[in-house]
């Protein structure tokens, strides 16, 4: 039973975050995540190394809260728990000035031993945590902690405190995976005598992966973009581990990461030249000036102005970008470029600024300010990445209204919509090989329309600007999966309001309408007793399944027929009659479904009175419901829509006397039975033994324990009996059994 008064606790452990450490784009994840998290209702800890380079603002602001030791290999390393809370978020720095009082967090030749620790002490960190908080989740990203999860289950399993402990590990890119020299499998992680660890941490003959542990044992994995997700389990992207990532498909995610819409906000920007909004956007034409004017470049509004915030490597497509410059800046496209990285693309950028003085500008340093300053002045932006497991660029330009030109891959497929001429749809623009021609054309294709078409120009970019990005949205993914991991915990109400917006989309599966023979009955039976009129009927079983709309007729006529089971008619005539009813599923139209609503909309009684004229005569009615009923079929062949309207009309009469029984007390029920046999005789004697034998079956209780023998002998009389005649038809008595409808159904079956 789901507890109401725990809150989900998690522990969310990077080696970066955000404001206080940060590299690239995992301090932004975990610096915006777990506060996301924390407003949907969750309580969280962040665990992060107390770096040297930790401004001395925050590390004034640390409390010591624990200490201990942590064992490593044949070591004990001191471990400090130093505490901070910082906008609703409590942060533990794990305190090591031998492995963390450095000048930089990564780079270092120890780092395999450095991280191990770290991942230690985490996992050790769990039973030293404040009163009351006992971790749900631990939730793991990239390599660096990537051993939490083999420590725990190795090391820590069984004990008390850790036995509810789920694992989370998220993959933030795939190439950096934590690859070391196997003797660190004894001496610093201990668990060379453990074979099941050895051989899941070993990735050759003499090298231990750390991230391919963690794909392991971790009990979910998660990365940041759908399309990431399925690329990685291919050779291409999987870099090696697209093996692993398809045996635990099963257990793999991929969800969107957000930006902090907050800091990043051209409305209260204090970093920009003038600030501006969606609906406002002076301000923007503002930043460009100033920008072209900062960076030597003309100053110009008719040209486009094209910025590129990255690193300068193959991975983010400097290849492509060396290529086509030349074809660019020729074409009158002015462009920017700020980052760090390959010698070769940094010489490059250089030549082609000294080429095209007042068209090129190269930066080759690393300033936050000046490429915030560029989101918000650029009219686009450039990133052809080779790979991009999420990317924030895109994300942040879009919001800053600079479209973005992106290669389809990654994060950068899920968040870019490419813009259509014909609809008019997009926010940005897109090509899909990684092909420098076709980065040039995206180029110029985006260039045409800022000089030719600035209407649909600036329609795209409001667009681009009213896309959400904000962390509430991937928050509530992630708090999806923690609490499918732990059914127990009570999800918040509020949070269930915010995720059920998106559920119907998820939820639907069109599967399902292929399948609904044996669906029907469990989604009938346990509103046989809340059912009094049709109406009920009616309302409750669309909303079932919003797909299945064209099942409207078989839906109304398999749950009237399983109304009559407090009267004993649910027999093997009835199933017959909707199994049949069912095979015109795909044949009723939109205006079957309203014509068969119509039918079930009057009263019980009204159903009942027009129901027993059926009886005496079937052959006239029978013309009259097919046309009544359609519309059922006015445009398809007449004989196979009769023999629908047909068999629907005689399940709903065969039923709706069992409606008025199960309201009548048990003396109207026996005067019920009374009545029904002198029918079943009067029927019986023009028919042959073997329907003599069917129709007994049929009007027994004992019947519905044998539907397969039942079936069987339905079988036989379709095939021996011949067609009634209408001396027959017109001794039928008044109250309508099941037999009746049976010999209704073959005898239509006959006239087709």
């Amino acid at each position: 039973m789901a507890d109401s008064s725990k809150k989900m606790q998690i522990v969310f452990a990077s080696a970066e975050c955000a404001p206080f450490v940060k590299t690239g784009g995992l301090g932004d994840v975990a610096g915006s995540l777990p506060a996301a998290l924390v407003r949907a209702g969750a309580e969280v800890i962040v665990m992060v190394p107390k770096y040297a380079t930790i401004k001395d603002e925050y590390k004034s602001q640390m409390e010591h809260f624990s200490d201990f030791y942590v064992s490593l290999g044949w070591r004990n390393e001191y471990c400090g728990l130093e505490k901070l809370e910082h906008d609703g978020v409590t942060y533990m720095f794990i305190d090591n000035e031998r492995y963390f009082a450095r000048d930089y967090p990564y780079g270092f030749f120890d780092d395999g031993e450095r991280f191990a620790f770290f991942s230690k002490a985490i996992t050790e960190s769990l039973q030293h945590l404040p009163a009351g908080f006992e971790c749900d989740i631990l939730h793991c990203n990239d390599w660096q902690t990537a051993l939490a999860p083999v420590f725990l289950r190795e090391f820590y399993q069984g004990l008390p405190l850790y036995d509810r402990v789920k694992t989370v590990f998220s993959i933030h890119n795939v190439a950096f995976q934590g690859q070391f020299s196997d003797t660190v499998m004894e001496d610093i992680l201990g668990v060379a005598h453990i074979p099941a660890a050895a051989s899941q941490l070993r990735c050759d003959a003499c090298s231990v992966n750390y991230m391919l542990g963690a794909l392991r044992y971790a009990d979910a994995i998660t990365t940041v973009s759908p399309t990431y997700a399925n690329e990685i389990q291919t050779p291409e992207f999987g870099e090696g581990l697209d093996g692993v990532l398809r045996e635990r498909s099963y257990a793999l995610q991929g969800i969107l990461n957000g930006i902090d819409v907050a800091v990043f906000d051209p409305a209260t920007d204090k970093r920009i030249a003038a600030n501006y909004t969606v609906d406002d956007r002076s301000g923007k034409a503002v930043c460009k000036a100033k920008l072209q004017e900062e960076l030597g470049l003309e100053v110009r509004d008719d040209r486009p102005l094209m910025v590129m915030v990255t690193r300068l490597t193959r991975q983010k497509g400097m290849d492509l970008v060396m290529y086509a410059l030349d074809r660019i800046l020729a074409g009158g496209v002015q462009v920017a470029v700020l980052g760090t990285g390959d010698r070769d693309y940094e010489d490059g950028l250089r030549y082609f600024q000294d080429k095209y003085p007042g068209t090129m500008a190269a930066r080759i340093e690393f300033d936050p300010a000046l490429s915030q300053r560029m989101y918000a002045a650029a009219d686009m932006f450039l990133m052809p990445s080779k790979f991009e497991p999420c990317g924030l660029s895109q994300i942040i330009a879009m919001r800053y209204g600079t479209l973005p030109i992106v290669r389809e891959t990654g994060g950068l497929k899920d968040t870019v919509i490419p813009y259509n001429e014909f609809t008019g749809e997009g926010t940005g623009f897109s090509f899909s090989n990684f092909n420098g021609d076709e980065m040039g054309d995206a180029v110029f294709r985006a260039a045409r329309l800022f000089w030719d078409n600035r209407e649909a120009w600036n329609q795209l970019v409001t667009q681009a600007m009213s896309q959400d990005f904000s962390w509430t949205r991937s928050a509530d993914k992630y708090l999806d999966l923690y609490f499918f991991m732990h059914p127990e915990i009570e999800r918040p109400a509020a949070v269930e309001a915010a995720a059920a917006v998106e559920e119907p989309v998820a939820a639907e599966e069109p599967k399902a309408e292929e399948k609904p023979i044996e669906a029907e009955p469990a989604k009938a039976e346990p509103e046989v007793k809340a059912e009094v009129a049709p109406e009920a009927e009616v309302e409750v079983k669309p909303a079932a399944k919003p797909a299945a709309k064209k099942t409207t007729t078989r839906k109304m006529t398999a749950k009237k027929a399983t109304t009559t089971k407090a009267a004993a008619t649910k027999t093997a005539a009835a199933k017959t009659t909707a199994a049949k009813a069912t095979t015109t599923r795909k044949r009723a139209t939109a205006a079957a479904k309203k014509a068969a609503e119509a039918e079930s909309a009057p009263e019980v009684k009204t159903e009942v009175a027009e129901a027993k004229p059926a009886a005496k005569a079937p052959a006239k009615t029978t013309a009259k419901k097919s046309t009544a009923s359609k519309t059922t079929t006015a445009k398809k062949t007449t004989a196979a829509k009769k023999t629908t309207a047909t068999k629907s009309t005689t399940t709903k009469a065969a039923a709706k006397p069992a409606v008025k029984v199960e309201e009548t007390t048990a003396e109207s029920k026996a005067e019920a039975t009374v009545e029904a046999k002198p029918a079943a005789k009067t029927t019986t004697r023009k028919r042959t033994t073997t329907a003599k034998k069917t129709t007994a079956k049929t009007t027994t209780p004992k019947a519905e324990t044998k539907p397969a023998a039942a079936k069987e002998e339905l079988k036989a009389e379709v095939k021996t009996k011949p067609t009634p005649k209408a001396a027959e038809v017109k001794t039928a008595p008044k109250a309508p059994t099941k037999k009746t409808s049976v010999r209704k159904a073959t005898a239509t079956r006959k006239r087709r």
